[in-house]
């Protein structure tokens, strides 16, 4: 199993930064990718940010330019650097973990941390 643990949510207002940062415990080395999800109130969790084993990219449109997703490999924390941001940035961030064993593939989740941006 995995458990992973977000940080560094908050308030801040439009145009600022924010790095949020998701520590991956337990059985990291089958873990094949992670990514950053986010929902906001009313609407349905939506892919953020993702990157593989081997370091492939991909974010949603709406935040190509400003977020940036990145891995320490060696701890195994994943982070989400974001810049300029927007109100409509504002939700619960969510990391995840696809891993896969003998059992096949599964996603874990985190708690979820919360980013507010002020207009």
């Amino acid at each position: 199993q995995v458990q992973l643990v977000e940080s560094g949510g908050g308030l801040v207002q439009a145009g600022g930064s924010l790095r949020l940062s998701c520590a991956a415990s337990g059985a990291i080395a089958n873990i094949n990718s992670m990514g950053w999800y986010r929902q906001a109130p009313g609407k349905q969790r939506e892919l953020v940010a993702h990157i593989t084993r081997g370091g492939t990219t991909n974010y949603a449109d709406s935040v190509k330019g400003r977020f940036t997703i990145s891995r320490d490999n060696a701890g195994f924390t994943l982070y989400l650097q974001m810049s300029s941001l927007k109100p409509g940035d504002t939700a619960v961030y969510y990391c995840e973990a696809t891993y896969t064993d003998a059992l096949g593939e599964r996603d874990y989740w985190g708690q979820g941390t919360q980013v507010t941006v002020s207009s």
